[in-house]
């Protein structure tokens, strides 16, 4: 079965994505998944909704596992299984009514207690001013009516007097300002109760309960609670104990009550229900989770396990046979129930046969290596595609016409012209052939800095002062301020870019400005150089892409006056350069950056995928330098391939991110041709696009041999950049 593995993925420790899964616990609930003989597909859902869609419909998977939370909003966690419904996709888990429920702490106890289920006398405050429940007893719990994980929970959450509640009211408010509960203290054991809807025994899917056992620090508090930080920091303060040690009556209570609670609230496949249990053996609930944690030591698998469920494995089968049971799907592993024709997938770009670390020639430096196109083409075919050798020689024109290619995976630099990467999607344009990455205006307006640099700044975007030349006799600007930095104006991969780019006056300018007119056969871009940190951001998507989060490009020699990221860092590692990915900077830093690369990408018409390189000033202020609509894709190297690896997105995941939309695109473009009456789901839509050559014709399609002797590894690879 193919099962797309939907995810928030945790980068940083903050309460923010506290209920975000970690990268350790998505590869363990990958790999168990794999395990169980599925083909899993992860599939992170930050950012535009759009890209998440076109994501799964060119997986076309037949079951979705989902532990996707959301990211704002009351109705985040609804978010994701609607949108699921929305596409026809199988899922596990609750559906979008029950998972919004469950967020909204109020209504689900206001629906508990309509069952005469015991939950705490409480109110939902929205509002201080308005606030006025003189019914309600003290101690009270203060606690965020939209979150959890414990969020927004600490050793002060609990308050004695009207005062306090005051102020920790207004502290809550300040800080989750969608509404807050206000609930009477109950002082007890807490216990959870997990639920597994298929368990296979006669208890309704009820697992044994689990009692949290804290350590005699805490205890000693005067209200133990299980805080945020007993949950997400200090870990080892806190532990799990099954069974409670309460009684046999109070343990068949508490099971009789979980099921009501699972019932009333809808829960499906897994989840838990949390109570707290009085001396005097009351019995409230506390919460119901409809996405519980599944990390390692998650309560699920202690409960589990005191079921007879061993391993992550265990739980995860069950999970997955209560979704397919429900939504009658078959379980068959290692099989897809979808019957979908493989796309034929036309992949173009340029082969490096010169080795520019052997020389002085640089002419083919922004072209791939064997093994960098080895590497892409494996990818894409590991998603069952037929994959379509296409080099991009002055030949492309008449073999693409025949190779019958159903999309095509673009990442050719061109011959020659500062428009040259247009030149490969202008020809498949004129084809009428889908393709990934930017159109020809986007590729030829950001391969000439100095028009992307005007673009970039009409669009509000910040970006160093500077002028084009070409000859190095112009007059320079009033106002133009030394250091400058002199580079050629339409090259990537750092050509031309060196330790002795950057000019202190006027006169080594001029020089500077000589060697690159006559070198590269262009005018050079003059601009101020900027001393400040510099970052690049990685893009995917379409009109609304992702940021990922930034890399910074650490200059750790401090003997260089004025450091530059310059070709021959991006041939081969130094000591010079390090690369922190992801960037270790402050939130407003990390938004600003982000809004610059997105500005920059949306004012360019660029999509896909891209890379914005940005700079700082001496104030800190963020600026645009560049930006890459071809970044480089050799694994564990370029730019772009460290930065997706660093928030645990693996080679053939971003190769698939960059692949989805040209087959939303070319599903799109099928439909347009499909007969109204017919109109399946699945990829078999693309036999009703055009009609198919004959195998002679497929054969006349193949490229002429590339095969080549492998240059030596080196830093430098792919598109504009390193990156």
């Amino acid at each position: 079965m193919r099962i797309a593995f939907t995810h928030n993925v945790r980068l940083s420790a903050s309460e923010q994505e506290a209920e975000f899964d970690t990268p350790r616990t998505i590869e363990a609930l990958a790999q168990a998944l794999a395990r169980l003989g599925h083909q899993v597909e992860p599939v992170e859902v930050s950012g535009p909704a759009s890209r998440t869609v076109a994501r799964l419909e060119a997986l076309d998977p037949d079951l979705i596992f989902n532990t996707a939370e959301g990211t704002r909003g009351r109705y985040r966690e609804a978010f994701y299984p609607g949108l699921f419904e929305q596409l026809g996709i199988p899922y596990t888990g609750s559906d979008a009514y029950t998972c919004a429920l469950t967020l909204d702490k109020e209504v689900t106890k206001l629906l508990l207690a309509s069952r005469d289920i015991l939950t705490p006398n409480g109110a939902f405050v929205e509002d201080l001013a308005t606030f006025s429940r003189s019914d309600l007893r003290f101690p009270l719990i203060v606690k965020p009516n939209f979150e959890g994980s414990s969020k927004g929970i600490g050793p002060d959450a609990v308050v004695d007097t009207a005062a306090e509640l005051r102020d920790r009211l207004a502290s809550t408010l300040a800080a989750y300002p969608q509404g807050v509960l206000v609930e009477e203290y109950i002082a007890g054991v807490d216990v959870t109760v997990g639920f597994l809807e298929r368990l296979g025994t006669n208890n309704g899917g009820i697992l044994p309960a689990v009692e949290y056992v804290f350590d005699a620090s805490v205890l000693a508090r005067k209200y133990p609670i299980y805080d945020y930080a007993l949950k997400h920091k200090d870990t080892h303060l806190a532990s799990m104990r099954t069974p409670p040690l309460l009684s046999a009556e109070r343990l068949a209570q508490l099971g009789k009550i979980a099921r009501s609670v699972i019932r009333a609230l809808g829960l499906r496949d897994c989840a838990t229900v949390d109570f707290r249990v009085t001396d005097e053996g009351e019995i409230y609930v506390i919460d119901a989770n409809a996405l519980p944690a599944l990390e390692a030591d998650a309560v699920i698998y202690a409960a589990a396990r005191a079921a007879g469920l061993a391993s992550i494995d265990d739980v995860l089968e069950a999970i997955l046979k209560s979704a397919a049971t429900r939504q009658g799907l078959t379980l068959r592993k290692g099989v897809s129930a979808r019957r979908t024709t493989p796309l034929r997938v036309g992949f173009t770009y340029n082969v490096k046969r010169i080795d520019p670390k052997a020389g002085t020639d640089d002419s083919e430096a922004e072209y791939d290596s064997p093994t960098t196109i080895d590497s892409i083409r494996q990818a894409i075919a590991s998603f069952g595609h037929e994959v379509i050798d296409l080099e991009a020689t002055p030949e492309l024109p008449t073999i693409l016409a025949a190779a019958n290619v159903d999309l095509v995976f673009n990442m050719a630099e061109g011959i020659k012209g500062r428009n040259r990467e247009a030149q490969v999607p202008a020809i498949l344009e004129l084809l009428d052939i889908p393709y990934t990455g930017s159109d020809p205006a986007a590729l030829s307006l950001a391969l000439d800095k100095g028009m992307a640099k005007r673009i970039v700044r009409q669009a509000g975007i910040a970006t160093p002062d500077f002028v084009l030349m070409t000859t190095g006799k112009e007059r320079l600007p009033k106002g133009m301020r030394f250091p400058v930095i002199v580079k050629p104006v339409a090259e990537g991969s750092s050509k031309g870019v060196v330790g002795s780019s950057v000019a202190e006056d006027e006169a080594e300018m001029r020089r500077i400005v000589s060697e690159v007119v006559n070198k590269y056969r262009q005018p050079a871009l003059v601009e101020e150089f900027l001393g400040g940190r510099e970052f690049t951001v990685a893009l995917l998507g379409e009109q609304r892409p992702r940021a990922l989060p930034p890399m910074e490009i650490v200059f750790v020699s401090a003997e260089k006056k004025h450091p530059v990221y310059s070709f021959q860092h991006k041939l081969d590692w130094s000591s010079d350069i390090r690369y922190d990915a992801p960037a270790i900077i402050d939130r407003d830093l990390a938004r600003e950056l982000e809004r610059a690369a997105r500005g920059s990408f949306v004012a360019l018409g660029c999509r896909d995928v891209a890379r914005v390189d940005l700079r700082c000033d001496a104030q800190g202020r963020v600026n645009f330098i560049e930006c890459n609509p071809l970044p480089g894709l050799t694994p564990d190297w370029s730019d772009l391939c460290l930065i997706s690896k660093s928030i645990g997105m693996d080679y053939r995941t971003l190769i698939g991110e960059i692949l989805a939309p040209a087959i939303k695109r070319f599903r799109e473009k099928a439909r347009a041709f499909r007969p109204r009456e017919s109109a399946p789901r699945d990829a078999s839509a693309r036999d009703s696009a055009a009609p198919r050559d004959s195998a002679a014709s497929r054969d006349s399609a193949s490229p002429r041999d590339a095969s080549t002797s492998e240059p030596a590894p080196s830093r430098l690879t792919d598109g504009n950049g390193q990156g």
